[in-house]
């Protein structure tokens, strides 16, 4: 082992051009040289040999290693064609140079999908965006019928449009923008994701395409460009229909209400007004029984009391009475009295 360590200094000093000297010794000053034995390249040779073989063990030993993700699949291919799917995470083998590895996204994924026109059951055309959160389930199924991740997300996108357009197609365009307003389960917002979710779900499957969507949502309903103005004078004018029929029936409420208010009134004024002639015919009926009463006692007196209330009434500041001198009456209005 020593002298194959002198063999390498001997032949580095050799590439570098340096040689080796000799201590100087203490009895005299003289510098001794050391003599270079002739060169034996099989030694280096060899060695060389030796180096280019453990790195090239240790290129391909690196090569035929790959490592599986715990969120992804590997996908082993051997010229061009499948021979191995890794579903468990780990250090993998490989044949190398001959077997090449992709992957697959294991975790779930979300797909935007482009905005489509539709039309509604009330014939009334609208754009929908949505998108879709899925998943990989069976990466074989996956390359076998659909054969690259951008092909199943585009299959899957046009089993989602198809579905959508015919659920929507069944529902009038109030029911899908103001689905808060319906008490029917079947027209609410989540009812129609859950079933087209459900319904692209059965035909990947009977595909057999190896993902599953996990959901699909409405993201925006929007109309048409070309179709808003139209839309927003047709909504004024069916506002302003609203309004007036309003404003109709709130006067037919108020003539109703007047009506009834007089109607009621009257007969309230009438039975009071009844109810005070019976009241003022009993006080007047009493305070005649009274007067009888009062006045047979001194009939004389009443015959004065009823003198003098005649006074009241024939009497005023520019009456000219003429009565002759024997008249009881003139009597007593100059004071005359038996």
């Amino acid at each position: 082992m020593d002298q194959k360590n002198k063999d390498l200094d001997k032949f580095l000093n050799f590439l570098s051009g340096k040689s080796k000297n000799t201590a100087p010794s203490d009895g005299d000053n003289v510098i001794k040289m050391s003599k270079k034995g002739p060169l034996n390249p099989k030694k280096y040779i060899s060695l060389i040999v030796t180096l280019t073989v453990v790195f090239a063990v240790a290129v391909i030993l690196f090569a035929n290693v790959y490592i599986v993700k715990e969120s992804e699949y590997a996908v082993v291919r051997q010229f061009g064609e499948v021979v191995k799917f890794e579903r468990n995470p780990g250090l993998k083998m490989k044949v190398p140079f001959i077997q090449s590895v992709t992957t697959l996204p294991k975790n779930q994924l979300t797909y935007n999908i482009s905005e489509e026109e539709i039309n509604t059951k009330d014939k009334k055309r609208i754009i929908i965006d949505n998108y879709a959160v899925w998943r990989i389930t069976d990466p074989k199924a996956l390359i076998s019928n659909a054969g690259t991740l951008t092909k199943a997300e585009s299959r899957m996108a046009e089993f989602i449009y198809s579905v959508i357009r015919t659920e929507l197609g069944q529902l009038k365009y109030e029911q899908i923008i103001n689905d808060e307003n319906f008490d029917d389960e079947s027209t609410s917002r989540g009812s129609l994701n859950d079933r087209v979710t459900a319904r692209v779900n059965e035909l990947l499957l009977n595909d057999k395409y190896g993902i599953e969507v996990v959901d699909v949502r409405i993201r925006r309903t929007d109309l048409p460009v070309e179709n808003e103005q139209s839309v927003f004078t047709r909504m004024v004018s069916e506002r302003q229909s609203t309004a007036q029929l309003y404003l109709s029936e709130g006067d037919a409420d108020k003539r109703r209400i007047e009506a009834q208010t007089d109607r009621e009134v009257q007969e309230m004024l009438a039975k009071a007004n009844k109810e005070a002639s019976l009241i003022q015919a009993e006080g007047e009926a009493e305070a005649a029984k009274i007067y009888n009463s009062s006045f047979s006692k001194d009939p004389e007196f009443y015959s004065l009391y009823r003198t003098l209330e005649s006074y009241k009434k024939t009497v005023g500041e520019d009456t000219v009475i003429i009565l002759p001198s024997t008249s009881p009456y003139a009597k007593v209005l100059s004071g005359y009295i038996e």
